[in-house]
């Protein structure tokens, strides 16, 4: 409803574009470059993008930023596309930059007739010399004052590859003294040849710079609202330049807002390819990656996402969000949505001596305390079950301690009050099982005489499935990755525990669904690994870090 709709800078921009009649419909873009995963960064601008376009009934295109053929790949056109959809979207067009290579070309000779780009013969460290400073004014090339069909010449002749790699550029004639260093006569074309690019071919061996293509892509699709990060500010003139001198008869207005920064992961491309290609990180689907694919493989819902990116909004000024505020807004959605399960982490067997052997009963428990319409599940109960280690102590370390001791009564969720009446242990001493007995008249009921105070998780051993659970924290150690940001790694990122059990429910549960493990966190069964039953734990249910930051 558009009462619930966002508000920013940008869409009161639109608002008044639109009442102004300058714009008739909105029409947007989202152009990654296939050389990477999309990460949590581009769920950003996805949300804005395309939601901008669905919330005033305009247009988004997907298009492919595809000029640089070295590093971009058809699988990672996959994967984008997969993951625009999965985040609840889908674009109106698709198109890749590659689609406009012709007239790309035929602008630039355009702006060679006009006297406005020639064809450059520096070095690429000749040219960073020539380039000037902040402070200091560039100086001209020796090539910039060739004759206009003596660059139309040489032009031509590096796009039918006469030449090798490195040896000529066309770059645009703007002005070698602008304060702005992007106008400084930047290369709009370089030679890269014996590529195989994946949609031309190698029809080409000729490439567009970003800065040239990017501008004429969003006026050959009439993109209204060009909308970009705020790395892009200082090019915008050159934006401009470039749609101004062409005769391309349309002029997107392009508007920068601040990128998502998030704490305690890396958010560069370039960073995250090292993760992978080192074997850092198990693939850009790894569940501790900031990536779309490997939240999802997390277990994020879409839902969650959306919401996170409204929630931290669109600004002018670059700051970095706490990672606590993404695992707060998947806690908030799976609190609601994620059914109830019972897991042992580290479990300790119990037997009940007082229950027949063999037998087995089946309880009914809720799959959720709050809302019964999503029904109840059978939980197996039998004269042998798992609790975890940790809710046992042979003596209470203090009053606060509510769960099982030696003597002591405590009952199991959805079950039967049990009392420990022995401790077994083993020849080093550690304990290996409980003997405990159980009172019959204590289903659903509290016992006559007596308060037992402490609840706690339980699977049965004969019903219940072994299963490994994959404890996932955050990437990095600390809030921002340093100059050494490897030496920043979370060696504790993962943790793998393999002598699990899940009650029986969830033997058969589907990849990607969420439950959540009572007092335990928010878990789903892995994708990756469909031979085996393997959780990822989503986040845990409180934010745990909020006191480690304290200290």
């Amino acid at each position: 409803m558009e009462e619930n709709r966002p508000t920013n800078f940008i869409r009161q921009i639109i608002d008044a574009d639109l009442a102004s009649g300058k714009v008739e419909r909105v029409h947007t873009r989202f152009p990654p470059e296939p050389n990477g995963y999309l990460h949590i960064g581009h769920a950003k601008s996805i949300v804005l993008n395309l939601g901008v376009a669905q919330d005033y009934d305009g247009q988004c295109n997907l298009r492919f930023d595809d000029t640089n053929p070295e590093k971009e790949e058809q699988r990672y056109i996959d994967a984008i596309q997969a993951d625009v959809r999965w985040l609840g979207y889908n674009w109106d067009g698709l198109y890749f930059a590659s689609d406009y290579f012709e007239q790309l070309y035929g602008y630039a000779v355009e702006l060679i007739e006009k006297g406005l780009a020639y064809v450059c013969e520096l070095t690429p460290e000749q040219m960073r010399e020539y380039r000037g400073t902040l402070t200091e004014p560039g100086r001209e090339s020796p090539y910039r004052n060739r004759s206009v069909d003596e660059n139309l010449d040489l032009f031509r002749r590096m796009r039918d590859g006469e030449f090798p790699d490195g040896s000529k550029v066309l770059r645009a004639k703007i002005d070698m003294a602008s304060g702005n260093i992007n106008m400084r006569d930047p290369v709009l074309y370089r030679i890269r040849s014996g590529l195989v690019h994946h949609q031309t071919g190698d029809a080409w061996c000729l490439y567009p710079m970003y800065d040239f293509t990017h501008p004429i892509s969003d006026a050959i699709e009439g993109i209204t609202h060009s909308l970009c990060t705020l790395e892009f500010a200082d090019h915008r003139p050159l934006y401009d330049w470039v749609l101004d001198n062409i005769s391309i008869g349309c002029h997107p207005q392009q508007i920068e807002f601040a990128r998502l920064n998030l704490e305690y992961t890396v958010m560069s491309k370039r960073k995250l390819t090292q993760l992978v290609d080192e074997g850092l990180v198990d693939g850009w689907d790894d569940p501790r990656m900031p990536t779309i694919a490997g939240l999802r493989r997390r277990g994020f819902t879409p839902a969650a996402i959306r919401d996170f990116c409204n929630r931290i909004g669109v600004t002018r000024q670059d700051s970095s969000v706490e990672m606590g505020v993404l695992e707060s807004v998947i806690r908030e959605d799976l609190d609601a949505s994620a059914p109830r399960r019972m897991a042992v982490l580290n479990p300790l067997k119990v037997t009940i001596s007082n229950y027949p052997a063999g037998q087995r009963e089946d309880l009914v428990a809720p799959n959720h305390p709050k809302f019964e319409e999503m029904g109840t599940r059978v939980l197996p109960f039998s004269r042998e079950v798992y609790i975890d280690r940790g809710d046992f102590m042979e003596v209470a370390p203090n009053k606060k301690f509510k769960r099982l001791v030696a003597g002591g009564e405590v009952r199991l969720r959805n079950s039967y009050v049990i009392r420990c009446d022995e401790v077994i242990k083993d020849d080093s001493g550690e304990i290996v099982e409980l003997l405990c007995s159980y009172d019959p008249e204590t289903l659903g009921r509290n016992p006559e005489g007596r308060k037992v105070k402490g609840v706690i998780h339980w699977v049965s051993a004969d019903h219940g499935a072994p299963a490994e659970i994959r404890l996932y924290g955050r990437l990095l150690k600390t809030p921002q990755a340093g100059e050494n940001w490897k030496d920043d790694l979370n060696p504790d990122s993962l943790v793998v525990i393999d002598n699990a059990f899940v009650e029986a429910s969830l033997a058969d549960a589907e990849a990607g669904v969420q439950y959540q493990f009572e007092r335990e966190g928010y878990f789903c069964r892995d994708s990756g690994t469909p031979d085996r039953l393997v959780f990822n734990r989503i986040v845990t249910l409180r934010d745990s870090w909020a006191k480690i930051a304290q200290q």
